[in-house]
């Protein structure tokens, strides 16, 4: 993302996704849901603008935010933009074609949907995350997340100029659960998921990231 701030960027290749499952192909197919306090609809743009509580589904896709301008393109495809309300952030979930309950979610202020690409944007305080079930297994923050459903590839810029409290200079933070190694015997569980890691810990002295070379550098 280019701004006079030179975020930061990190590109991760299925990182997050730790197998070779996508998104559920069958939600293409599925008829949009959507429910709202408001509608108005542009029919020389083609757009429908739902305000208030807006919640999509479409199969396994759940889409949430106080607006949602939606477009259908001559092929069928839809491409949506959530917008939050103030000081809050949008909401986006997807089950993964894998087997067990695996699903995506992020959130950002904005989340931009490109139904033709099978590709999500999530804009400003942006967070995704990888869940098994109800346990968070990977997460990241950034200013912008870009997650590619098709190919499994993230881009992940952060922004200086959003630095904070919760997140120290605006960096790109990941905390990654470890993966079992092929043909390895699984180890025993003991029936409690282990604790997802505060995002701050991945920060060593000076708030750089540890155990990560060049993940979040400079550009």
């Amino acid at each position: 993302m280019n701004n006079p701030f030179l975020p930061c960027a990190l590109a991760l290749c299925a990182v997050l996704a730790g197998g070779a499952a996508h998104a559920e192909k069958a939600d293409k197919a599925q008829p949009t849901n959507i429910e709202a306090d408001a509608l108005r609809y542009d029919d020389l743009r083609q757009t429908s603008v739902f305000t208030g509580n807006v919640v999509l589904t479409k199969g396994t896709i759940v889409l949430r935010g106080a607006r949602l301008e939606i477009r259908q393109d001559p092929e069928g495809y839809q491409y949506g933009v959530v917008t939050a309300a103030a000081g809050k952030r949008a909401f986006f979930r997807q089950k993964r074609d894998a087997p067990g309950e695996e699903y995506m979610e992020g959130e950002g202020e904005t989340i931009d949907y490109d139904g033709k690409a099978d590709r999500v944007k999530f804009i400003r305080r942006a967070e995704m995350r990888r869940l098994s079930g109800s346990t968070v297994s990977d997460r990241i923050v950034g200013d912008l997340i870009v997650y590619n459903s098709v190919t499994e590839v993230y881009t992940v810029d952060g922004n200086p100029a959003t630095s904070s409290a919760a997140n120290p200079g605006g960096r790109v933070r990941a905390t990654l659960a470890p993966r079992a190694e092929t043909g390895a015997a699984p180890a025993p569980s003991s029936g409690a998921a282990p604790a997802l890691q505060p995002s701050g810990t991945l920060s060593g002295p000076g708030g750089a990231p540890s155990g990560a070379s060049g993940a979040g550098a400079r550009r």
